[in-house]
């Protein structure tokens, strides 16, 4: 590890941070645009954010397999801060679902591309960081939070809260879409103006271009302030070695080979992560448990500033300022979750001792514990109980997400891993769209979608204990 890996560290959390930023910040507005518009079903903004999502995920995933990380990990923050901002500046329900997709779109590649390329430049030895990347996760929906308070408790309508808010009234929301966005968009700027980001050295020896990969080695390496001494003969040496001819692949550089590379999109990287029977059973629950998780989180994080503010009047209070005072403390009890998931990934090992340990263990017992809150925040009888159980709920989700996060990338082969983490990013956004389907018609006064939620997060811990493939302690491939 260095300055180089360090930097990438930050900026790589500057994805992860951005991802929930948006995902937060959508669901944070829409008790707010549903006093302004009064559309028919306000969980269609959510709906709107996941047809954006599973495009935008399957689109940059496959194409860091396909062209390489780079312009991927450049486009996507730009893409999301310019919609952002625009999202803000909407006077009708229609444009606003649109450019919340076109948003969606943008930040759908940040997961997929941002763990994959940092895994790629990390040693073994420190793949924990991986992990701690979920820190930037929970601190992008405590940003969220913060700022929503600030804005939608003075800039919003303190009437009645059933009553319709003129949009001279209730700028709130708008103000936190626009510093939002612009936060994205200077995330931008350090990524692309300030940070020299190298190509992913596995990437480019996956594609036969050894040269390259040693500039990049060395260009690390004079930034740690350190020197290697690696040859294209060396690199030769192993290829005779351990692969045979057809499978190296050969690349051109040029505008021709962005267009072949697009017509040759096919299942080439989607094969190779079921090609013996431990690595598809382990690829196929891990698609699961992203597609389970991928229903469940929203059907609770995606609604709950309408859920606080539901039982907060239901016991007497409910207003905007208390309300967004919660969902800020819940968000801020959501950045322990992320450091102990990081040290259960590898403690929990124990020498081999946990025949469940390691990534599995974290997993599924931080899993099984969401699910378990989200049914005691449904009987919660007063507002600390409510604040309580959520708070506790946060905390067991982030350590969730953070070993996911971490797991999944860890698991796929280098040459595929792009394409491995598209698949399962598109599976959980692709299954986030029921989430307001279900919410909708499963009437949000309800408990049924939290029932439906706290459910999936229990048997997805269940099959977590079922992944064949344990990656702690040892160095992704």
């Amino acid at each position: 590890m260095g300055r180089y890996q360090w930097e990438l560290f930050l900026l790589s959390g500057f994805g992860w941070m951005a991802d929930n930023i948006w995902l937060q910040g959508v669901a944070i507005i829409l008790p707010s645009i549903e006093r302004e518009m009064q559309p028919d079903h306000i969980a269609f903004v959510t709906l709107s954010l996941y047809v954006g999502l599973i495009v935008g995920a399957t689109t940059w995933g496959v194409l860091a397999d396909v062209i390489g990380r780079r312009l991927s990990w450049n486009i996507t923050l730009f893409l999301s801060g310019v919609f952002g901002i625009a999202a803000g500046a909407s006077h009708n329900f229609v444009t606003l679902g649109s450019l919340v997709a076109c948003l969606g779109f943008g930040i759908g590649g940040n997961l997929p591309v941002d763990g994959a390329l940092f895994l790629e430049f990390i040693p073994g030895s420190h793949q924990w960081l991986l992990t701690l990347l979920s820190a930037w996760w929970s601190f992008g929906q405590l940003a969220a939070s913060l700022i929503a308070w600030g804005f939608i408790s003075r800039y919003s309508c303190t009437s009645d809260v059933s009553q319709p808010c003129p949009t001279n009234e209730n700028q709130g929301w708008r103000y936190t879409f626009y510093t939002l966005g612009a936060m994205t968009f200077v995330m931008f700027l350090a990524r692309y103006a300030i940070f020299n980001l190298q190509e992913s050295p596995k990437y480019l020896l996956a594609k036969g271009r050894d040269q390259e990969a040693i500039k990049v080695l060395q260009y690390v390496a004079k930034r740690n302030g350190r020197t290697i001494s690696l040859t294209v003969e060396q690199f030769q040496a192993v290829n005779d070695r351990y692969a045979s001819s057809e499978q190296l692949i050969t690349h051109k550089t040029g505008a021709g080979a962005l267009v072949r590379a697009l017509k040759g999109v096919d299942l080439s990287h989607v094969k190779p992560l079921f090609s013996t029977p431990t690595l598809a059973l382990n690829t196929s629950l891990t698609i699961a448990c992203w597609g389970l998780i991928g229903l469940a989180y929203p059907l609770y994080n995606a609604f709950l500033p309408i859920y606080l503010k539901q039982r907060s009047v239901s016991q007497g209070s409910g207003t905007i300022d208390e309300t967004y005072r919660n969902y800020s403390i819940i968000s801020v009890l959501g950045i322990p979750g992320s450091i102990i998931a990081c040290i259960m990934v590898d403690w929990t090992r124990g020498g081999g001792k946990w025949s469940f340990g390691g990534r599995k263990f974290a997993m599924a017992i931080s899993t099984c514990l969401t699910g378990v809150f989200l049914f005691l925040f449904t009987q919660a009888k007063n507002e600390a109980a409510v604040l309580g159980f959520n708070c506790t709920s946060a905390l067991t989700q982030n350590a969730m997400y953070g070993v996911l996060f971490a797991y999944t990338p860890e698991v796929f082969p280098a040459p595929h891993r792009g394409t491995g983490d598209a698949i399962c990013s598109a599976v959980n956004r692709i299954t986030g769209l029921m989430a307001p389907i279900i919410a909708t018609y499963g009437d949000l006064t309800t408990n049924a979608p939290l029932f439906v939620a706290a459910s999936l997060f229990i048997v997805t811990s269940l099959l977590m204990l079922f992944l064949p493939i344990e990656t702690a302690g040892r160095a992704a491939i």
